[in-house]
């Protein structure tokens, strides 16, 4: 494929212009073909698509076929549908090539819809030919389009506004693209130069003008330079590097095991302003000891770090899910090859699994408190008493100042981007200590498990309805408190009354109840009333 290392404005505008004439976007692209049919192409089927279309000539119809299913087009077909571009265009764009009566597609360019903070948008993304277009097992420079990883990431962003970011493997563009639209500039790099031509030219696509594209490896464009954000989808798949095996610019790293999300995590702090965030996703070895707590050793204690891993594999499925993955089938003579030399390569290193998951990191703005107090609340109209309040905050756990989660989240996750903020947010609100009053966040539910003819429950659980969806078993009395957070009463005045209520020192139950207080409101379900 032959994609202009620089694509030339002027034609980008007129495909783009070609593209809104048609109404080449995702709705009229599903209705012209149906649903099932745009269902199946996900999982690789065209057939049903042509079907629906049979001999359909629509400008529409045409780009379909053309830039969707990456099918040859008949160069008149294709001349009505792109009249401002024409073919001299699309040729000179590197997007298509004469082939006898028809013209055959270089690239595929596919609608591609988002939501963020700002509304309903969708794109023209364009990439390489996949493999039901090829016919065949992808090549080593594929640059991808958009995928499971991309929007996987693209949720995990948090949404804030920035003035400087950096997606660093910038591939087809898809993450600087959603950046750029709360980022005031946005620099992308890539060590590939054909993946920065395909960032280009859908940045020129879709009219935005605040990217800039950088060739070179890992942090080397940047030196020098710091973000207040980092966004990386960066090619952390562990490939053995061994002869016979293939190696995908837009997956492979070219190091061995786990080694390039090191590299990230260990030069990503440097290249972060006071209070910049760097967040990516990344593979990770358990090798004698588990992978989250290799993770753990390559940050930085300044940092704030918050992993979360969603799944583990074995290294006999993690080797299958790649495999499969470039193309290659248990049918086909060159898998049972491959599958050695991944099995081996794992045995070599004695891994025992892999794990796949989200970092988050941020530099601090300030220096971490040596001891963060509790600020003072108003004392509580009904316990006025100084002295009773001193003695229940004695001991009373503190933050150390610094953000360290390291868990493993296998449930759905939903506004994964928000649910962060929102956990910085909530680390930080608690170095100043509990809130003087507390609500229920509105995603939460109570569930209470009962024996059959028993008044009270043997379980109570607090349901997360969004974010990390965290289920959480409580007592009686901290369902009471939680029960109570109406933003009303203070904390005070809540546990003072339940002490009432169970007859215990007061003391006793705030020891009790204030480690896991705090922990409801670092896990969203519990807010400050203001």
């Amino acid at each position: 494929m032959h994609l202009a290392p620089r694509p030339e404005p002027q034609l980008a505008r007129a495909l783009a212009a070609d593209l809104d004439a048609a109404d080449f976007r995702s709705d009229p692209l599903r209705r012209l073909w149906g649903e099932e049919a745009d269902d199946a192409l996900a999982r690789g089927l065209r057939e049903p698509i042509l079907r629906a279309l049979g001999d359909a000539d629509s400008p529409l119809a045409t780009l379909g076929r053309f830039f969707v299913l990456g099918m040859p087009q008949p160069a008149p077909a294709l001349e009505r549908a792109l009249p401002r571009l024409g073919l001299s265009g699309l040729a000179s764009l590197g997007l298509g090539v004469a082939d006898g009566d028809d013209v055959r597609p270089e690239v595929l360019v596919r609608p591609q819809s988002f939501v963020d903070l700002d509304g309903v948008g969708e794109w023209w993304i364009a990439s390489d030919l996949d493999e039901v277009a090829l016919g065949a097992a992808l090549p080593a420079d594929h640059v991808l389009g958009v995928g499971g990883a991309s929007r996987t990431l693209a949720e995990l962003v948090i949404p804030a506004p920035v003035e400087r970011a950096l997606d660093l493997g910038t591939g087809c563009g898809i993450q600087a693209l959603l950046v750029a639209r709360h980022a005031g500039r946005v620099v992308a790099t890539d060590i590939s130069e054909r993946a920065l031509a395909f960032g280009e030219l859908n940045a020129l696509l879709n009219g935005v003008a605040n990217i800039e594209f950088r060739l070179g490896s890992m942090f080397e464009p940047v030196a020098g330079e710091a973000f207040d954000l980092i966004v990386s989808n960066p090619p952390f798949v562990i490939t053995p590097r061994a002869q016979g095996v293939p190696e995908y610019e837009y997956r492979d790293g070219g190091l061995i095991g786990d080694a390039l999300v090191e590299r990230f995590l260990r030069a990503a702090p440097a290249h972060l302003t006071p209070g910049g965030v760097a967040q990516l996703l990344g593979n990770w070895e358990s090798r004698g000891r588990s992978g989250l707590e290799r993770v753990e050793s390559w940050i930085p204690e300044e940092l704030d770090a918050w992993v979360i891993q969603r799944e583990t594999l074995t290294p006999l499925g993690y080797a299958e899910l790649w495999i499969r993955d470039g193309g290659t089938l248990p049918r086909d003579a060159g898998f049972t090859p491959l599958l050695s030399a991944w099995l081996d390569d794992f045995a070599e290193r004695g891994v025992t699994a892999i794990g796949f998951g989200y970092v988050l990191l941020r530099r601090p703005a300030f220096p971490a408190p040596e001891r963060p107090s509790e600020p003072e609340r108003p004392s509580d109209p009904e316990r006025p008493s100084d002295p009773e309040r001193a003695e229940r905050d004695e001991g009373r756990p503190r933050d150390e100042g610094r953000l360290r989660r390291f868990e493993h989240l296998a449930q759905p996750l939903a506004n994964t981007g928000r649910a962060l903020e929102a956990g910085l947010a909530a680390h930080d609100l608690l170095l100043d200590g509990l809130p003087d009053r507390l609500v229920v966040a509105t995603d939460v539910t109570e569930a209470r498990h009962l024996m059959p003819g028993d008044d009270d429950p043997t379980v109570i659980e607090l349901r997360q309805g969004g974010g990390f969806g965290r289920v959480v078993s409580v007592d009686s009395g901290l369902a009471g408190f939680v029960g109570a957070c109406d933003g009303e009463l203070t904390v005070g005045q809540i546990v003072g009354a339940l002490a009432d209520l169970f007859d215990v020192p007061l003391t006793d139950l705030w020891a009790d109840l204030e480690p896991r207080i705090r922990r409801l409101v670092r896990d969203g379900f519990l807010l400050p009333a203001e």
